[in-house]
């Protein structure tokens, strides 16, 4: 039988979860209840600002590709594949990255409240769906150190999702802002550099 949904803040949820020794997926959703949308965005975006190994932000941004469309189009709660919901959370190493992440988390649900409604209607809501959607495909991209800023955006704006802090979504628009212009800087050297080395190449 599923858990009652648990309505204590997400860090004391989610350092109870690291302790145990097993969860799986559609247990975390279920104790998160209606706000597990928001808080498997939350996890995942956290999860891809910690230093990870090659391929790990892909890892993790996977699930966030699958969940940020489902907010874009209106959904209230996840929709997990059956098979994806049965599998166990990886608890040790949600464990090990914690310690990294929650005091920011818990200082952010400290000082968040409900405020500026307006900005979670429902044209609020399908925008933080589609800047999700957006941040998930540059998240899975192998970009090095490219997983900060789309990471912490991706987490803020869940937080003020779960929140309902309209404050708290205004920074996380400012970070997605921070996103796109860090992303077309790189994008710029990047192209910058294989021009020089091109030309180097056809002159010689």
């Amino acid at each position: 039988m599923p858990k009652a949904p648990d309505h204590r803040p997400l860090s004391e949820v989610l350092r109870e979860v690291a302790d145990e020794e097993r969860v799986s997926v559609g247990e975390l959703i279920d104790r998160f209840g209606g706000r597990a949308l928001g808080a498997l965005l939350l996890i995942f975006g956290l999860a891809c600002t910690l230093p990870l190994p090659p391929g790990g932000t892909t890892v993790f941004g996977l699930p966030l590709v699958l969940l940020g469309p489902q907010l874009l189009f209106g959904a209230r709660a996840p929709w997990i594949p059956q098979g994806l919901r049965g599998r166990d959370v990886p608890t040790a190493d949600l464990k090990k990255g914690l310690p990294r992440v929650l005091p920011w988390l818990e200082r952010a649900e400290a000082v968040s409240k409900p405020r500026l409604h307006f900005l979670f209607g429902s044209w609020g809501q399908r925008l933080i769906g589609l800047i999700c959607s957006v941040l998930a495909i540059v998240l899975i991209l192998p970009i090095p150190l490219g997983n900060l800023l789309p990471g912490a955006a991706v987490s803020v704006l869940a937080l003020a999702l779960v929140q309902r802090d309209g404050a708290l979504a205004l920074v996380g628009y400012a970070l997605t802002a921070a996103s796109a212009g860090v992303l077309v800087l790189a994008a710029g050297l990047i192209a910058r550099g294989l021009g020089q080395v091109l030309g180097a190449i056809t002159a010689a």
